[in-house]
């Protein structure tokens, strides 16, 4: 019996086309819903700065002064006069003082839960971080005025004696700490569960096989988080910054319970007074007219192109620094 040598035919293939096609229309399906989500998002944000551009001309327009460098606000007045100098200056201060004590401070714990503490410590440490991320703003606010505000005046009395020289920290005004130094200190305290969360995922994300060869040519734990984890993690913990700046920017009720406002620029970090944006728009739009709220709505306009032109800020910065993303790693 002779053996037929010649190949037998191949299956047909209309399952896997059928899979093949079926996969193509899911990535058509998910392109379009992940286009639409983007489209979406620049439509609500487009919405949201006509709005508030619209509202703001309408005050604007009725003010008799200087929107951008009048100290006063009493759009209730027979001359209406408001003016962001102060709120400006207030917010921009306290999350400058909350972004210097929170981003060092964030940084060496998420290095030391990292690359330091042991996993039986590092576990707990990490899930006590998180969970701090996720305390409502109020909170924290009560925290502050009870406990944080008594106990901040022997700090103030210190930076007061050894720091007073540098005229940021010259205490000119007896009182209790109700002033710009601890809405920053405690922004600084909010803000740090979400730099360092971002940071130590980030860190994580070194990889091993540099860690390896630093080790290898001798290098000491330091010299190899400095060498091969810092600058590697460096987008990162700048993106993580930004996004704490971004709440400190917009932070409200802790702010509203913690400070004691006023319309006055000083110098001095140590004394009561200030206000910020937020602040001054849960302190005032309930009691406020017509002309008054859509005052409030052009502060918030300042303070939705401030966060934009800081986000801006940071992304220009992670840009120029690509060798340090981790997108070649």
């Amino acid at each position: 019996m002779a053996i037929s040598t010649e190949p037998s035919p191949a299956p047909p293939l209309p399952r896997k086309r059928a899979k093949q096609s079926t996969g193509r229309a899911g990535d058509k399906v998910f392109l379009g819903l992940s286009r639409g989500s983007g489209i979406l998002l620049l439509v609500i944000m487009a919405s949201i700065a006509a709005f508030l551009t619209y509202r703001s001309v309408l005050a604007i327009s009725k003010d008799d002064t200087s929107f951008l460098t009048t100290f006063d606000w009493d759009p209730a007045a027979a001359k209406p006069t408001f003016g962001i100098a102060v709120l400006l200056f207030g917010t921009v201060v306290s999350s400058v003082i909350a972004m210097v004590i929170a981003v060092p401070v964030a940084v060496g714990i998420a290095l030391f839960i990292s690359h330091y503490a042991p996993r039986r410590l590092a576990t707990p440490v990490a899930y006590v971080v998180d969970l701090l991320a996720a305390v409502p703003s109020i909170i924290y606010g009560i925290w502050g005025a009870l406990f944080l505000v008594p106990y901040l005046e022997g700090t103030n009395l210190w930076l007061d004696r050894y720091m007073g020289w540098t005229y940021i920290f010259d205490k000119t005004e007896v009182g209790v700490a109700r002033s710009i130094f601890t809405v920053g200190v405690l922004l600084a305290i909010m803000i740090l569960p979400i730099i360092t969360s971002v940071s130590r995922e980030v860190f994580l994300q070194v990889p091993r096989i540099n860690e390896e060869a630093a080790l290898a040519l001798g290098a000491t734990r330091w010299e190899v988080i400095r060498l091969s984890v810092l600058p590697f993690g460096r987008s990162g913990v700048i993106s993580a910054s930004m996004l704490g700046l971004g709440r400190a920017l917009g932070e409200t009720m802790a702010v509203a319970t913690v400070l004691s406002p006023s319309f006055l620029i000083s110098g001095h970090v140590l004394d009561a007074g200030g206000g910020t944006f937020a602040q001054n728009i849960a302190a005032k739009f309930d009691e406020a007219n017509q002309l008054g709220r859509d005052a409030l709505i052009a502060s918030g306009l300042v303070l939705f192109i401030l966060t934009l032109l800081v986000n801006g800020a940071a992304r220009m910065i992670i840009a120029r620094r690509k060798e340090y993303s981790g997108a070649n790693a």
